[in-house]
């Protein structure tokens, strides 16, 4: 039996390196945000809107997942619907006041989450939250923009009327 010897170029394809396309505007010195820079923006906004929303008057916030009472300080924005669904990413039905412990650690932490979620909120609207989780949504440059303004300012609120 002869040995096949192959072509070196059948199994190798050399392809050309493509050039990094720029922007017109950035080339004149103008920079704009990415859209990720603007998710992690909204993320950092929107979780202290969440936790300040959930803060009682006496500064203590009670876990969704475990129940129990804690600083402010020891809580994360615990999401019921994870934050790869990007149209439940920042429903505040979707979103409480969560211990680290229970957010971070806790392997069945969504079932103390959900059955206190159907007590906070309702079954109708847990459902309905569902649903929307299972929705696609893409978020638009505007959309984000406009939702770290409305944060920010009910940020402002929430701490002039906790007085924190």
């Amino acid at each position: 039996m002869p040995f096949f010897k192959p072509n070196k170029m059948s199994y190798y394809i050399k392809r050309k390196k493509k050039e990094k396309k720029i922007p017109l505007f950035e080339k004149d010195g103008v920079t704009v945000k990415k859209q990720t820079d603007l998710k992690k923006k909204l993320d950092t906004v929107f979780s202290l809107y969440i936790r300040l929303r959930d803060t009682m008057t006496n500064g203590m916030i009670r876990c969704i997942s475990c129940g129990r009472f804690k600083t402010f300080d020891q809580f994360d924005c615990g999401h019921f619907h994870s934050r790869k669904h990007m149209s439940v990413r920042y429903d505040e039905d979707n979103c409480h006041a969560e211990c680290h412990s229970c957010n971070r650690f806790s392997a069945d932490h969504l079932i103390g989450y959900r059955a206190n979620l159907i007590a906070k909120i309702g079954k109708m609207r847990v459902d309905k939250l569902e649903w929307k989780a299972s929705q696609f949504k893409k978020w638009t440059r505007f959309e984000l923009e406009e939702l770290i303004k409305y944060y920010q300012q009910q940020i402002d609120n929430l701490k002039k009327e906790k007085q924190l």
